[in-house]
């Protein structure tokens, strides 16, 4: 795919230091759109395994602090905590200031609180450090999809937010895999010193050799450089029937998706006995090869589809997260190991397509100087879902292994929870039926 050129060549010109996008010769930061995406991808992605990984270890962490299921689902809390508000007010600041500082600056505070995690003497603490983690990501990842999309023109977003937005599922993979066999050889804590290595390197990275691309390059309003008001991302997001269904179907899928795969290698270990390695193992090949594939698919369907009929961008998740879920419930109720995973597979393929492709439809609707903000307000959502997830399906279970007993009162509560998924489905047909609307009103408006 052959890109314009953005912004000039690098070097051409000696230039005074410190806006936006500019740069001086002897500056190595290269104005790349695909080298801006590999290396944000790879700090998405590392993001997503420092955030992922306490799922691999959920039943070593419960064993050594003698935890219930509702108890340890509370670290997933504790890193909503700061994630969310620190979000908001960073998300603003990224509107105005070089966003690859803040990528940079926050890539390095999670991956030390993630090292941090390995050294807690005790429960609190470990608490703590993951609050830490949330506090990084909240610093560093508002900017991520805002820098891609002055990258990448609106008719080819919805692929490169979609390898974005592989986060998840590679993230998944190393973090359920490698995380588990690290926890199984060594010790759980030597999995958290472990993720924290390659974020360091990355920020250096993302620092030296990123350019920052000019705002608005591919957007009628390009020139515009006033910062709308909060009220005015708010209005779009939650103002516009299309966004507003997106960012609710997105986020009940978001939050089905992380209780299940909270409890995933529980259900391999308390079901079928097998070892942490083991299900690890299982776990990391099902959240990611299926959801990657997906993925990308899904956001190429939407750019292709969309050119034509821009409602695509909400139908192809609809349809997938409304076969997804009874696949689900179906799969997770098998007495047979091979076939549970074989049915889990096809369930997750369906049930995370919408990853990449709502946020390039919701990026498309957003002024250029709205998108670092809209990111954070759809974390807020995407933060309470991935805490509350966890807790709901964890105290189902601690409800149902009362009468049920504990294998049997956890795969009851993951049933129930892949079921919801036809909801989530439903949200993106509503949205279906305004988007094309809502996209043509938001073209060359301001940031009203």
């Amino acid at each position: 795919m052959q890109m314009p050129a953005l912004g000039g060549s690098h070097g051409a010109s000696a230039r005074r230091r410190g806006g936006e996008g500019e740069t001086t010769d002897m500056d190595m930061r290269r104005n790349s759109p695909w080298l801006a995406l590999v290396v944000l991808a790879a700090i998405s992605t590392v993001g997503f395994i420092d955030r992922i990984v306490v799922n691999v270890l959920v039943e070593p962490i419960k064993g050594e602090f003698g935890l219930s299921d509702g108890q340890v689902s509370l670290m997933a809390l504790a890193f909503t905590v700061l994630n969310i508000g620190a979000g908001l007010v960073i998300a603003r600041l990224a509107e105005r200031v070089r966003r690859l500082s803040l990528i940079s600056a926050g890539t390095l505070v999670w991956s030390a609180a993630t090292a941090l995690c390995g050294w807690a003497g005790g429960w609190i603490q470990l608490l703590l450090a993951r609050m830490g983690v949330g506090l990084g990501e909240a610093i560093g990842l508002p900017s991520l999809q805002s820098v891609i999309a002055d990258y990448f023109p609106a008719n080819r977003r919805g692929l490169a937010i979609s390898i974005l937005m592989l986060a998840p599922p590679i993230g998944a993979f190393v973090g359920f895999v490698g995380g588990g066999w690290i926890a199984q050889e060594y010790d759980w804590r030597f999995t958290f010193l472990m993720a924290a290595i390659p974020g360091g390197l990355l920020a250096v990275i993302a620092w030296f050799l990123v350019a920052e691309p000019k705002r608005g390059a591919f957007d009628g309003a390009a020139a515009d450089e006033d910062v709308p008001p909060m009220g005015a991302v708010l209005k779009r997001l939650l103002g516009l029937p299309s966004a507003r269904n997106l960012v609710f179907g997105s986020a009940l899928a978001a939050m089905l998706g992380f209780g299940l795969n909270y409890f995933f290698t529980s259900l391999m270990i308390r079901k079928f006995e097998v070892g942490l390695a083991e299900a690890g193992f299982y776990a990391g090949v099902i959240a990611s090869a299926p959801a990657a594939i997906s993925v990308i698919v899904s956001g190429m369907l939407g750019d292709r589809l969309g050119e034509k009929n821009p409602a695509a961008y909400a139908l192809v998740p609809a349809v997938c997260l409304l076969l997804g879920g009874p696949i689900y419930v179906w799969a997770i109720t098998r007495e047979e190991l091979v076939t549970l995973l074989a049915l889990v597979s096809v369930a997750t393929f369906l049930c995370f397509g919408y990853l990449g492709i709502t946020f390039a439809a919701l990026q498309n609707l957003m002024h250029p100087r709205m998108r670092a903000t809209a990111y954070a307000v759809l974390q807020v959502f995407y933060g309470l879902a991935s805490a509350f997830g966890p807790i709901l399906l964890g105290y189902m279970s601690d409800g149902f292994a009362a009468s049920r007993g504990e294998v049997d009162g956890l795969v009851l509560a993951m049933a129930i929870t892949g079921a919801l998924y036809v909801w989530a489905g439903v949200h993106y047909l509503l949205a279906a039926r305004h988007y094309a609307r809502d996209l043509a009103s938001t073209k060359g408006a301001s940031g009203a």
